[in-house]
């Protein structure tokens, strides 16, 4: 089975930090696009960013110049630097790994960002 188990989502005030990774579990070749998605309450889940295998990164406007997306591919990991947050960071963030054809999902981290 392959699983992504996040860790790192927390209850923070405005303009602290947070860093969320992502480990995967088991065999996977072949491993491509890694990244992070977000869903506030009552929202869609929407990209927040993405990494390739070698390093290349996108992000979504809202969040630029704030956070990193950054990847450990002998640790089988994915990490959000997360700076300066805001209120509106405030969402339930999956990681996930497109490997082998499929995408794998995260079971999500809760983060909450106060004023």
């Amino acid at each position: 089975q392959v699983q992504l188990v996040e860790s790192g989502g927390d209850l923070v005030q405005a303009g602290g930090s947070l860093r969320l990774s992502c480990t995967v579990s088991g065999r996977i070749i072949n491993r491509d696009d890694m990244g992070w998605y977000r869903q506030a309450p009552g929202q869609q889940r929407d990209l927040v960013a993405r990494i390739t295998r070698t390093g290349f990164t996108t992000y979504t406007v809202s969040v630029q110049g704030r956070f990193t997306i950054s990847r450990d591919n002998a640790k089988n990991t994915v990490y959000l630097q997360m700076n300066s947050l805001k209120p509106e960071d405030t969402a339930v963030y999956y990681c996930y790994s497109d490997a082998a054809g499929r995408r794998y999902w995260g079971q999500g981290t809760q983060v909450t960002v106060s004023s």
